[in-house]
C-alpha cells in the first residue's frame, strides 16, 4: 500500500545556507511588529475594552447609515455599527456606561432594543464592564508569558540550554509576528486571539521539538560532521513529517475559515498564519541558533559546548 507523501524522504535542501537572509527578515518583522503595537495598536474587542456588543439580523440588506442615525441620537456615547458577515448581519458596539453598573448596562441594551423594536432578530448580546476587561487583559498576557516560560523549562530539561535558547527565540518570533498581523490588518483582538496565540505557541514548539530530537540523534551518530551540514540533514529528515502535519492542519483550518462564519474568521485566519510562521521559525530560526552557539557530540548525555573540528562524515544519501 502506497503512502501519500507531499515531500520525498531524501531531500537535500540547504536551509542553513539561507539563515542570514531568514534571520534578517525575521528581525525586520519582529521590530516592525513592536513598532506597530505601540503606534497603530491592536483593535481590542469587547473582552479587553469593555462595553456592550449586540449582533442583529435585519430583514433584507441592512441600512448601516440609517442605523447609525437612529442609534447615534440616543445619547449613549460612542456607538460603532458595522456589517458582520452577510449583508443582513450587523454588529453594534457601545462603550461601557460611565457608572460601571450592571443595571446601567442593561438600560443601554433596553434603550437600543426599544429603538430597533421587533423589526430585527437579536442573535447575541454581550456586556463586559471595564473592571472585568482589565482583568482579562492581565490574565491573557500572563497566560502567554507562562506558556512560553514553561516551554523554555521543558526544553531545558529535555535537551540543554542551547536548545532552550533556540526554541524561545522561535516562540517570541512567532508571537510577535502574529501580533504584527493583528496590528496591520486591525483584526479584532479578543480572548479567541489569545487562544490562537497559545495554540500557535504549542504548534511551533511541537515542530521545533521534532527537529531538535533529530538534531540530537544525529549529533551522537555523526560525531565529526560539520554542524551546518548536520542541521541541514536533520531538517531534511523531518521535512516530510513537518509538511504533512502542517498540510493536514491547514485543510481543517481552511474549511473552518470558509464555512465557520464571521465569528471564527479572525481566529482561524490567525491560526493559518501561525501554522506557516511556526513551521518557518522551526526551520530557519530555532535550528540556526544552535549553529550560532555551537554544540558538541556526547553520545551518553548529548552534552553541549563549542563544536570540535574534525574530518567530515558522509551523510546518508550524499556522495
Amino acid at each position: 500500500m502506497r503512502h501519500l507523501k507531499l515531500i520525498p524522504d531524501d531531500t537535500h535542501f540547504r536551509f542553513v545556507k539561507w539563515r542570514h537572509v531568514a534571520v534578517g527578515l525575521s528581525l525586520v518583522v519582529v521590530v516592525a511588529s513592536a513598532i506597530l503595537m505601540f503606534t497603530r495598536g491592536l483593535n481590542f474587542g469587547i473582552d479587553f475594552e469593555g462595553g456592550i456588543v449586540i449582533e442583529i439580523s435585519t430583514d433584507g440588506p441592512a441600512d448601516i447609515g440609517q442605523l447609525r442615525a437612529d442609534l447615534g441620537g440616543l445619547g449613549l456615547g460612542e456607538v460603532q455599527i458595522q456589517e458582520f458577515g452577510q449583508a443582513d448581519d450587523v454588529l453594534i458596539r457601545v462603550q461601557s456606561p460611565s457608572d460601571d453598573d450592571e443595571k446601567a448596562s442593561q438600560r443601554v441594551v433596553d434603550t437600543i432594543k426599544g429603538e430597533l423594536g421587533d423589526t430585527v432578530e437579536y442573535r447575541r448580546v454581550e456586556v463586559v464592564g471595564p473592571q472585568v476587561s482589565s482583568e482579562l487583559v492581565q490574565d491573557g498576557v500572563l497566560a502567554v508569558v507562562i506558556a512560553i516560560a514553561l516551554m523554555l523549562i521543558y526544553i531545558w530539561f529535555r535537551f540543554e540550554w542551547q536548545f532552550s535558547l533556540g526554541s524561545i527565540v522561535a516562540l517570541v518570533h512567532d508571537v510577535m509576528a502574529t501580533i504584527g498581523l493583528f496590528c496591520i490588518l486591525q483584526l479584532e483582538f479578543n480572548l479567541q486571539s489569545i487562544a490562537a496565540i497559545l495554540t500557535i505557541v504549542g504548534y511551533s514548539m511541537n515542530d521545533t521539538v521534532i527537529v531538535f530530537d533529530r538534531v540530537r540523534e544525529n549529533l551522537r551518530k555523526y560525531k565529526k560532521m560539520d554542524l551546518g551540514e548536520l542541521l541541514d540533514l536533520s531538517i531534511n529528515q523531518t521535512l516530510s513529517r513537518t509538511v504533512m502535519t502542517s498540510g493536514t492542519t491547514l485543510l481543517a483550518l481552511f474549511a473552518l475559515f470558509i464555512f465557520g462564519g464571521a465569528v471564527l474568521r479572525d481566529f482561524t485566519f490567525a491560526m493559518i498564519f501561525g501554522i506557516f510562521i511556526g513551521t518557518y521559525s522551526s526551520i530557519f530560526i530555532a535550528a540556526p541558533v544552535l549553529l550560532a552557539v555551537g554544540v558538541t557530540r556526547d553520545a551518553a548525555s548529548g552534552g553541549l559546548g563549542h563544536t570540535s573540528k574534525g574530518a567530515k562524515e558522509k551523510a546518508p544519501g550524499k556522495a
